[in-house]
Parts: structure tokens; sequence; C-alpha cells
């Protein structure tokens, strides 16, 4: 794919002008996606940039596939809004990455508070896999099916799953996953395996559980959400991301964001946050089972860290009037610079197992 790339001088560095997606797919990445609300259609800028899949060409539902939103009481299940989603990227012509499925959090009080033996829990998970899974069967590119099972410290997350099948809830979600929609990538998913070696290892423990099993498990999505001035170096990420390719699967950057704190941002925070998304966006081409990248919202209006958060924000390739950031310059220059320099996603060399060397920099920590 040729790629006409405008650059201009503003104030300094040299900022380029581009569209992520197709930068990402000529740099042998299969997608550069984010995630999305059925709310963003409110503000027509961001709107316009959402649905150009020269922009984006993955889109990841942030709240519409979760449980409480798919089936709020036992046995009814509701798609309006997650459907909305699905046919924008069907009709644009982008990937889905579905999402998710088997989490801690965003429960309805049915299942969080409810009294589960093992055969109940078990038949619970079953009918929500199947039901959710089979609605949106052949939609989806990849569901992340089991989501944030691990403590930073490498533990199990305590929920109802683990209270009531043990660890055995990994490998039987992955089989009903696998069971609904047999041409989808079954991920593991969760946040800070960037930061802490533990954690990392810990979801290696939970991809081997379910191997063991005999049961397909296709990918780890590693979120990144990162904080200026604490994103590891693009090396420390590499060598993180190679510990499950040299289990045989893929990885993916899904969630990305990387928060400014303290607020105000300014110029410096600006630069230096740029410098980290280049980071981050550089690991995944160093290698070559990183599918793509999600960004957890591209624009500073919709992020969901000032909610969360205190003091902390601005963490977006755009501001909260839809323009780039110098974030979006680095990346985008990134990109380019990597045309034609990666084997394009599927073909041979982007099912090399890895080896994993670790970096001689001190493992990063919190």
């Amino acid at each position: 794919m040729k790629i006409t790339i405008l650059t201009g001088i503003v104030a300094g560095p040299l900022v380029v002008f581009a569209q992520l997606n197709a930068l990402a797919k000529d740099a042998g990445l299969l997608y550069f996606g984010t995630a999305v609300s059925p709310s963003d259609s409110s503000d027509s800028a961001y709107y316009k940039l959402e649905n150009d899949i020269k922009n984006f060409g993955q889109y990841t539902p942030d709240n519409a596939q979760k449980w409480d939103a798919t089936e709020p009481s036992r046995g009814r299940f509701s798609y309006g809004q997650a459907d909305s989603i699905v046919n924008r990227a069907l009709s644009n012509k982008m990937l889905m990455r579905c999402h998710t499925l088997v989490w801690y959090s965003q429960l309805p009080g049915w299942v969080s508070s409810g009294s589960w033996t093992k055969d109940t829990m078990t038949a619970v998970m079953q009918t929500h896999i199947s039901n959710v899974m089979g609605h949106f069967k052949g939609k989806c590119y990849a569901w992340d099916v089991v989501n944030e099972a691990l403590e930073d410290d490498g533990s199990y997350r305590n929920n109802p799953f683990l209270k009531a099948l043990g660890d055995s809830y990994f490998a039987l979600s992955f089989q009903f996953a696998a069971a609904a929609d047999p041409s989808t990538k079954l991920y593991y998913n969760d946040y800070n395996l960037e930061y802490f070696p533990v954690k990392a290892d810990g979801a290696v423990r939970i991809v081997k559980l379910v191997q063991a099993a005999g049961v397909p498990i296709h990918g780890v999505g590693l979120q990144a959400h990162m904080t200026v001035g604490r994103t590891p170096s693009r090396e420390n990420l590499t060598w993180t991301l190679n510990k499950y390719v040299a289990l045989g699967l893929d990885v993916a950057y899904t969630e990305l964001d990387i928060r400014i704190k303290p607020l105000p941002s300014n110029s410096s925070s600006l630069q230096a946050q740029a410098k980290e998304y280049e980071a981050m966006v550089g690991s995944c081409l160093d290698v070559p089972r990183c599918v793509g990248i999600t960004v957890w919202g591209f624009g500073d209006s919709h992020s969901w860290i000032p909610q969360t958060f205190s003091n902390a924000g601005d963490s977006c390739l755009f501001d909260k009037n839809s323009k780039p950031k110098p974030a979006f310059s680095s990346v985008s220059a990134l990109l380019a610079s990597a045309s034609g320099k990666r084997a394009p996603w599927n073909t041979a060399a982007s099912t090399m197992m890895a080896t994993i060397t670790k970096p001689a920099a001190a493992t990063p920590t919190a």
C-alpha cells in the first residue's frame, strides 16, 4: 500500500499527518483500532474520524458486550447497543475485537451476589458464553474470553467464578467459547502485565492451564494502560510480549492509553508521552506475532481516565477537540518509517516462535 505523508513544522518537532490504520497495515500489522461507544455519535468531529477505516481498522466495544449489558437478568439477553457497534464496524469493513465474557467487574447482581455450586456456575457460564458468542457468531475477529483474572502479585483475583470452580474456570471458559464460535480468536486479557513480571508470569500460568486441558487459546491481550514517566522501555516491552509468543500465541495491545499525572499537561509532559507511545507501538512492531494496537478511545474528551484517576488525564492521541497531539505525530512517523520492513500479517514470518532473551536493562518495576 502506498501512503502519502504530509509533513510540516509546527514550533519545533516534525509533525506527520497521516492515517493510523493505513500506516499500521503498511508496516505489517493487521489493524490499528479504537474502543467505541454508541454515544460517540454525539461528537461529530470525533465520530467522523472514528468511522474512517484509514484511521481505525478495528473496533472494541467499551461496555456494550459486558455481562451487565448483555444478560442483565438471568436468561434475558440484550444486544441493542452492541449490535449498533458491530453493525457499524461491518458496514465500514472494519474488524471487531469483542469484549468481554468472563470478568469479575460489571457483573449484574444476580451473578455477583448469587450462591453458586460448581454445577450451577458451570451452567450459568456456558449459557452466557454460548448465547452472547452465538449472537455475534462470525462477526468477531477475536474475543476477550477471560478478563483481568489476576492480582498484581500474580495470584488469582477473587471472583464468583474462582469461588465456585477454582482455576478450572479458565479452561471451561475457553472450552465454551471455542464451541460457540470456532472461527474466532480467543484471548486472555489483562492490565499491568507490562509493569509486573510476576503478574506477566501469572498470565503464562493461565495460558498453560488452558493448553494442558486441550482447549484452544490463541492470544494474550495486554491492556497497556500506562502512566507517563512509568512506561517500560521498548526493549522490556518486547521481552514481555515474547513471553506469550513463546507459548505459540498471538499478542496485541488491546486498551492503550498513557495518562499524564499531574495535570495540567504541558509541552514537556506531552513530548514525554509521545516518546512513550512510540515505545509501545515500536515494541509491537518488533514482535512478528503482535497483531495490532487498540487505543481505549483516541480523544481526550472520550477518555475514561479523568473519572477514574485523580488529577490524571490527557491520555490519548488526540486532544479534547479531536486535534492530533505530539503522540499522534510520533506514532504516525514511526509507522511510516516501518513501512515494508515487517512481513504482512498472517505470512510465515508472523507465525515464528520467539526466543526470549531477558534485556540487559533492569526489569521494570512499578
